[in-house]
């Protein structure tokens, strides 16, 4: 269960009658888009029906049958939530707001490059203020995979930005090439990988743009700062540096 400050309430009306329950907000948007996933419990704040949440008042067990056909909670709180409204407060909507906001300049800097800097990551601040530049609003009930396009299309006018993968061939000396192999291949997509005669590993593998001075770190840190990597056009090309 969540807590009661995280919760928002859901309201159905209905029969001259009012319910309520309180549910995680995230949750209670991907059920009334259907598209809900995981366990009803880990997302209310309480496994009750509520005629007023804020006093703790319940309704009549005859209410929700009549209504609802059950008097079981768990059966009910999703058919609130998807028939009914989700009642957010002011500080709430800035909670998501902000919290959606951090989640949507992440998922730019994690994917996005500076194609006049020889493609190199925009760090996350520079996101954040080429957003707030551009007047953009981020939505806190639309999911924030919804609101990429028009956020980048909202950033072009203000810095040199695009979407991109780029792919990067990593050599590991023998020394460190069982363990670290094994951490390299999950960085991203492996498009091939050889081991050499020497024991040595040469991997190509490719991942978001925005993610290569990470995976750069990922490379020293696993070889001990004796890896080789070099960026290829050609995912044929093994060749490191």
């Amino acid at each position: 269960m969540i807590s009661l400050e995280d919760a928002v309430t859901a309201r159905l009306e209905s029969h001259g009658e009012r319910f309520e329950v309180l549910i995680d907000p995230d949750a209670a948007l991907a059920m009334k888009r259907g598209d809900f996933e995981g366990d009803l419990e880990d997302v209310i704040a309480a496994e009750d029906v509520f005629e007023n949440a804020s006093r703790g008042d319940r309704p009549a067990e005859s209410a929700l049958e009549e209504v609802f056909g059950t008097t079981d909670p768990m059966e009910i709180i999703p058919e609130v939530v998807e028939r009914g409204e989700i009642q957010i407060t002011a500080d709430q909507r800035r909670e998501m707001q902000e919290r959606k906001r951090k989640r949507l300049i992440n998922t730019i800097a994690r994917n996005a490059i500076n194609p006049q800097m020889d493609d190199s990551p925009h760090p996350p601040e520079r996101i954040d203020r080429a957003l707030e530049e551009a007047g953009f609003t981020v939505d806190p009930m639309e999911p924030v995979e919804n609101q990429v396009d028009d956020a980048l299309e909202a950033l072009r006018p203000v810095i040199p930005i695009r979407f991109e993968e780029i792919t990067v061939a990593v050599q590991l000396p023998p020394d460190y090439a069982g363990s670290g192999q094994a951490k390299i291949r999950e960085f991203g997509d492996l498009e091939r990988e050889e081991w050499q005669n020497d024991g040595s590993w040469v991997g190509v593998v490719t991942f978001p743009a925005g993610l290569q001075n990470d995976f750069y770190d990922l490379a020293n840190e696993v070889s001990s700062g004796e890896a080789e990597t070099q960026v290829v056009k050609d995912k044929d090309d093994l060749r490191t540096r």
